[in-house]
């Protein structure tokens, strides 16, 4: 625990122990104990992203912008990152690392720290949560990986990344939805509310189909919902048809062949059919009925 300690850095170990764990205040926490000493400055050619960045997309007007800046005024605040086999792996300032590269430059500042894996995907996925990078697909490919690379359970989820169970599992479901639909949703050409609708209907055909009819009828989040409930309402009516004449049809057929007459069920009755009154005896006596 103690080499734990050293290798994060004084404090740190308590934030990580912290149910939420806060990377502005983790950051913080690193640069406010790291000495002059420790800030080094590392060629960008040694440097990669963090295996575990949920963030698959980059503003780059945004990166351009900062590019100017990093031109102008040099990069004002380290980079964290962790030694690896080949060079380092970016724990946090990804942005920073990018936009050095546009600017021209060779080498930035970095403060190296030794997390463990666990710690970096957890980092990688909180940064972007935090402060609002990822889209709603990246987020829902961050919270599966986490889930299924350190055991977590969604409401153990929920917790570690300060959201509601319920947005855990909503985000989840996007994971359902078609490939095209996933990136109309990237794009931001479909809300994350419009997809949360569209990924409860059943067939990839009738998500492709709602989704074409809300981009061009523009269509808002309630209309999308009452729409979408009227077609399952309607689909389970028919459904719910179909399994009340077939779903005991082998009963029917059964009592057709020992009665020899018409049988159907219905609403939980049973119909038998009879022609006459002698065709009643009849069946009244197969069944062992006297009157």
């Amino acid at each position: 625990m103690e080499t734990r300690k050293r290798a994060l850095g004084r404090g740190l170990e308590e934030l990580f122990n912290n149910e939420v764990l806060d990377i502005d205040s983790m950051e913080q926490k690193i640069y406010e104990t790291a000495t002059n000493e420790e800030i080094v400055e590392i060629p960008l050619s040694e440097l990669r992203a963090n295996p575990y960045q949920p963030r698959k997309h980059f503003d780059e007007e945004a990166l351009e912008e900062l590019a100017s800046s990093i031109k102008e005024y040099g990069v004002f605040q380290p980079i964290i990152v962790k030694k690896s086999i080949k060079g380092y792996e970016i724990i946090a300032g990804e942005r920073r690392f990018r936009a050095s590269k546009k600017a021209g430059l060779e080498k930035i500042p970095a403060i190296i720290r030794n997390f463990t894996d666990e710690q970096m995907m957890e980092i990688a996925l909180l940064e972007n949560l935090q402060r609002e990078n990822l889209n709603a697909i990246e987020e829902a490919e961050a919270y599966k990986s986490m889930i299924e690379k350190l055991g977590l359970t969604q409401e153990e989820l929920a917790k570690r990344v300060g959201k509601s169970r319920a947005h855990v599992t909503n985000t989840l479901g996007l994971l359902r939805l078609p490939n095209e639909i996933k990136i109309l949703v990237a794009k931001g050409s479909i809300s994350m509310s419009h997809a949360r609708v569209i990924s409860k209907l059943e067939s990839e055909e009738e998500m492709i189909s709602f989704a074409n009819k809300i981009i061009e009828n523009k269509m808002p989040v309630h209309e999308v919902e009452s729409l979408a409930n009227n077609d399952m309402a309607k689909k389970n009516k028919i459904e719910r048809k179909k399994t009340s004449s077939s779903q005991y049809k082998y009963v029917e057929d059964m009592l057709r062949d020992k009665l020899d007459t018409k049988i159907k069920i219905k609403d939980n009755k049973i119909e038998i059919s009879f022609s006459n009154v002698n065709d009643l005896n009849r069946i009244l006596e197969i069944l062992d009925i006297k009157e």
